[in-house]
């Protein structure tokens, strides 16, 4: 369950609209999240604008449009990680009630996320060509990855290297 926690705080973290991750922090290597966030959302920004190659007329209606759809999934996000906190976190103590809410209230979220997406997928393609609009999906994926495997390359380092 810790491990399902940690991936629901990385992708709050992924999806913020105020994240992002800078290369090299201050000397101990602590920042608060919120200096986090704004480095992660400063990687994906130009994550997103290398592999999209938006045109300038392209960004300037796009990137409005993108930085609301991020902070609705936020929402929705940061509403689910708050339900999941309150709930018990052992599946094999908990009792029949509670783990029906959280199963329901995943069913539900899925279900907020694809109507989010839906309204701005509609929204994209009246921006984007559609073949950037598939590079958009693919590209917010890949950067995901990326950033996971960061962020594994960096807590696998030995003490001391950089």
């Amino acid at each position: 369950m810790k491990i399902f926690f940690r991936l629901m705080f990385m992708m709050a973290l992924l999806t913020s609209p105020n994240a992002s991750l800078r290369a090299q922090g201050p000397p101990g290597g602590h920042r608060p999240p919120s200096e986090r966030k704004e480095d992660i959302e400063a990687l994906k920004v130009g994550f997103l604008t290398r592999r999209l190659q938006l045109s300038p007329d392209e960004a300037k209606k796009f990137w409005p449009v993108y930085n609301q759809f991020t902070e609705e999934m936020q929402g929705i996000r940061e509403a689910r990680f708050a339900k999941l906190k309150e709930l018990k976190d052992d599946f094999d103590k908990m009792n029949e009630k509670d783990a029906e809410k959280i199963v329901d209230g995943e069913i539900v979220f899925r279900q907020q996320e694809l109507d989010v997406l839906k309204k701005y997928h509609a929204q994209f393609k009246q921006i984007l060509p559609i073949k950037k609009v598939a590079k958009l999906y693919r590209a917010e994926e890949d950067f995901k990855r990326e950033l996971l495997d960061r962020i594994r390359d960096r807590r696998d380092r030995k003490p001391g290297e950089r």
